[in-house]
């Protein structure tokens, strides 16, 4: 029998943890039961505790986006505007780890991944949104940065990439495709590193993208894809199969995983953060 969302969600409804941002972004549940999350249009980094007021922790953030943590525990951020990628450290300073590759000036780093390796991943789209003048690269890529420091072109064929996912045992590459069209890319990822093999996963249409693009994406343990799009989160079958979109009250552009038993899925949306239960756990972000 085939799965529905009621096999996939466990609440009722979602519940709003907090409101009154302009663009939330780059959610990210930390060990010590808060969520980390962005108002890209602030350029604010927030920290929320489930029943608590947020809390601003950084300002002039670059337009800060997509977050994850490092094999070390430490929090790793995309800088748009800053167009770069960054670690924040213990004593609240931050590390740049990726600015250029092959002496080109990035793009505009979006979003990023931890690899159980140690090496993390990210897309850097945005070429078209630069002044001219300023553009270094002459295409829109995927990145990775080897736990050395260097930083290797992963996938540079791709038109718009966004949010990405590894498969549960790390041998596949999702990467959501923004513009034009709106899909899922999948990859076969090499023990190296490198991918291939690079095809269409799953499409995420919609006729005006006034409601959502193809942007966020996490796995559960069970290999479903959940990418937020048009209309709410797509939740796909490990073989590209739509299941159902999970809607929420204003549409949501990126997730995570959180929670007791990572088994909460929260939501960055417009101008909240919204929180659902679900039956299957998450994938977790490799730790050393």
């Amino acid at each position: 029998m085939a799965l529905t969302l009621a096999d996939i969600v466990a609440s009722p409804e979602a519940e709003r943890l907090t409101t009154g941002f302009v663009f939330t972004e780059g959610p990210l549940w930390h060990p010590d039961g808060s969520l980390l999350f962005v108002d890209i249009r602030r350029s604010q980094i927030a920290k929320l505790v489930p029943g608590s007021a947020p809390v601003i922790i950084r300002e002039d953030s670059g337009e800060s986006n997509g977050m994850t943590f490092d094999a070390q525990g430490r929090v790793v951020i995309c800088e748009m505007v800053n167009r770069r990628v960054t670690r924040l450290e213990a004593d609240g300073s931050y590390t740049v780890l990726a600015a250029r590759w092959n002496n080109q000036r990035l793009n505009r780093p979006n979003d990023v991944i931890g690899k159980s390796d140690g090496s993390l991943y990210f897309t850097n789209p945005g070429r078209e949104r630069l002044d001219p003048a300023e553009v270094d690269m002459a295409f829109n890529s995927v990145h990775r940065i080897r736990p050395d420091g260097t930083v290797d072109l992963i996938i540079g064929d791709i038109d718009y990439p966004n949010g990405l996912a590894f498969s549960p045992d790390e041998r596949l590459l999702y990467v959501a495709n923004t513009r034009p069209g709106q899909y899922i890319m999948v990859y076969d990822v090499h023990a190296d590193g490198t991918v291939s093999n690079g095809r269409h996963f799953a499409e995420m249409p919609s006729p005006d993208a006034t409601n959502g693009v193809p942007d966020g994406m996490k796995v559960d343990v069970e290999g479903r894809v959940y990418c937020t799009g048009p209309g709410g989160c797509w939740v796909f079958d490990p073989a590209g199969a739509l299941i159902g979109i999970i809607r929420l009250p204003e549409y949501p552009a990126n997730c995570a995983w959180g929670g007791p038993g990572n088994q909460t899925m929260f939501f960055t949306a417009n101008t909240s953060v919204y929180s659902l239960r679900m039956h299957t756990p998450g994938t977790r972000i490799p730790r050393a």
